[in-house]
């Protein structure tokens, strides 16, 4: 394919992209014959039922190329493989169409999928399906995921030993002797590197000579999984740059793409598109890639503005005329609050397969569609796919999830109305105390500084939970005695350690028990008080509350949950939960009390727990 601003090679049946030449630039991949890892590709980690083999990776290769369309504006392509009962075992029972889109006078190419589970097949799993770019390692050295977060990066042969030593897992690699002298002694671990799915638009590549940007541009986020909050991988050491549109990072099990014996189910991802861009500039300073960063950043505003496109020829992307939209006002009631019928901090609406409270964090198999709140409550969700659907909402500055109880209906050209909704957050009375802000984020609570042996310089002041290892520095700071935290002075922002994880004594990990001490008069004996805990993420955590007697039994008590690994992966936040626990009055004391918050699943450096917000609330009237 070639437009005369570039022109990309393809392997064919199969689909693999092999070359893309570019300003004056022969390949700006990295790519050598018969390998199949390398270039351009689409792949799909799978596995079926019973199967005692870890994920099988399926690189989603074409046996059947069709040149779709081809005017002197648009080409467009497909690669095709069609699934049966001999692949059983081998390949992942999907149908695939994979297409590559190229305009006249535009500087890329797009790329989306149509993924197919016919009736009566077998039932299998995907854990993760992405689009993959290595790019030519002579070339790209400088990476850019967001405005405060881009750097020069090390070499794939800076992470081998003897010049990278591998940490607590293998994708942390300390970089002992690295061909840059200046990147001695950080950390480079691609989970570094990770965005929600709302901030993910625009990520890439720079070289300096000539001066080239790859980028990749994902203009909406209805086909990817999770919901807006959902991490996931971006671009990291390679030089590599992916799209993610299914996957278990940050999550876990709970986002499992599951389909059943039987279970009909098709898809289309993306289109995103492959943006490059270049200046004559030679300088190698920062302006001149910071010319290459805002361009790309215009341009992924433009192709937001565009979605839905309207060129791609395949019946299974839907334009904007074959959609819907939902419009509304959503507004919280909360007595015990200053806001009355009134917005919170703009909170998020959605519409999701329909599901319970909150089931769209771990939603995989439909589409979603997010918008915002105005500053009088209205919102407005365009360009929605038709189906039924539930509406979902969540409020930063309030626990808890809302559902509205009616099914959404779209069609074409529908616009369903569903009028004011009121959303009362959970809460039995009046806040007594708390600890932290409900946002769904961990972020808050104290980060402590990296081990100096540990440290990436990106974020020695912006978003540090992203240091490597900082788990570890919980034993550091509490090494005999858990941490304590007095309600009235203690702050949360510098005495709560952001995640409660296990305790590293010789080698073996230990559980913990924190406690939070506060004052009460006037205690309702025969009421019932109510301790609020929101969670952020959690690992391999098991969580036990008790009241005034540590070793009394627990009052309240989780079975082991989450998966996720955001304390290893720098997540600060994941799945969320949110648990209730009821504490009769005659439990507490006049004067001190303490609750006692024990994580009980020990043995391992990255189980814990992520506190979102804790709230105490006395009975009504108090």
């Amino acid at each position: 394919m070639d437009n005369s601003i570039l022109r990309v090679t393809f392997t064919k049946p199969q689909g693999h992209i092999i070359a893309i030449k570019y300003n004056g630039i022969d390949n700006l991949l990295d790519y050598t014959h018969g390998e199949s890892n390398l270039g351009g590709y689409w792949d799909a980690d799978w596995n079926y039922p019973g199967s005692k083999n870890a994920a099988v990776m399926d690189m989603l290769e074409g046996t059947e190329f069709k040149a779709i369309m081809q005017t002197d504006d648009q080409v467009e392509i497909s690669f095709k493989r069609r699934w049966d009962a001999s692949l059983r075992h081998k390949l992942a029972y999907l149908n695939t169409d994979i297409r590559y889109i190229m305009l006249r006078g535009v500087s890329g190419l797009y790329t989306y999928s149509v993924l197919e589970h016919e009736n009566g097949w077998p039932a299998f799993d995907i854990a993760e399906a992405r689009l993959v770019f290595k790019l030519n390692s002579d070339r790209f050295h400088y990476m850019v995921i967001s405005d405060n977060r881009q750097k020069e990066m090390p070499s794939e042969r800076d992470r081998e030993p003897p010049r990278g030593e591998e940490l607590a897992y293998k994708e942390a690699m300390l970089l002992v002797d690295p061909s840059e002298p200046e990147l001695k002694g950080e950390v480079d671990d691609k989970y570094q590197y990770s965005l929600d799915n709302k901030d993910n638009k625009v990520h890439g590549w720079i070289s300096d000579n000539p001066s080239t940007g790859f980028w990749i541009i994902t203009p909406s986020n209805e086909f990817k999984t999770g919901g807006p909050l959902k991490q996931d991988l971006t671009s990291h050491t390679g030089p590599t740059s992916l799209a993610m549109f299914i996957g278990d990072h940050y999550v876990g099990k709970d986002i499992h793409f599951n389909l059943q014996d039987g279970e009909y189910w098709k898809k289309t991802l993306g289109p995103v598109f492959i943006y490059l861009n270049s200046n004559s500039s030679q300088n190698h300073s920062g302006s001149a890639r910071d010319l290459l960063w805002q361009d790309a950043k215009a341009q992924m505003q433009k192709e937001v503005d565009s979605w839905p496109y309207n060129f791609p020829a395949s019946v299974e992307f839907l334009k904007s005329n074959q959609r819907g939209s939902v419009i509304g006002r959503f507004l919280i009631y909360d007595r015990y609050s200053n806001i009355s019928d009134k917005l919170a901090d703009l909170p998020y609406v959605g519409l999701a397969l329909a599901g319970q409270l909150g089931s769209w964090q771990a939603e995989c198999k439909g589409y979603q569609f997010w918008t915002r709140i105005d500053a009088n409550g209205y919102f407005t969700i365009n360009n929605i796919i038709p189906g039924n659907y539930s509406l979902y909402a969540w409020a930063p500055g309030f626990v808890g999830d809302f559902m509205h109880n009616v099914t959404i209906l779209v069609s074409a050209g529908s616009k369903f109305d569903v009028g004011v909704l009121t959303f009362q957050p959970p809460r039995e009375g009046p806040t007594l105390w708390e600890i932290g802000v409900p946002d769904r984020s961990a972020a808050e609570f104290f980060i402590p500084d990296p081990d100096p042996k540990y440290i990436n310089n990106l974020y020695m002041n912006v978003e540090k939970y992203r240091q490597y290892g900082l788990w570890e520095r919980y034993t550091d700071l509490y090494p005999k005695d858990d941490l304590v935290y007095k309600v009235g002075t203690s702050d949360y922002k510098k005495d709560w350690f952001f995640a409660q994880v296990t305790r590293n004594v010789g080698n073996k990990y230990s559980t913990t028990t924190w406690q939070i001490k506060f004052n009460l008069t006037n205690i309702q004996q025969n009421s019932s008080y109510m301790l609020r805990i929101a969670i952020a993420t959690a690992h391999m955590a098991r969580l036990e509350v008790r009241v005034n007697y540590p070793s009394g039994n627990a009052l309240f008590r989780t079975y082991q949950f989450g998966d996720g690994n955001a304390i290893a992966r720098h997540g600060i936040h994941g799945f969320q939960w949110n648990y209730e626990v009821p504490i009769e009055g005659k439990l507490l004391f006049h004067g001190e009390n303490t609750i006692f918050l024990t994580q009980s699943f020990g043995g391992f450096a990255f189980s814990g727990i992520m506190y979102d917000y804790l709230r105490f609330e006395g009975p009504y009237g108090a």
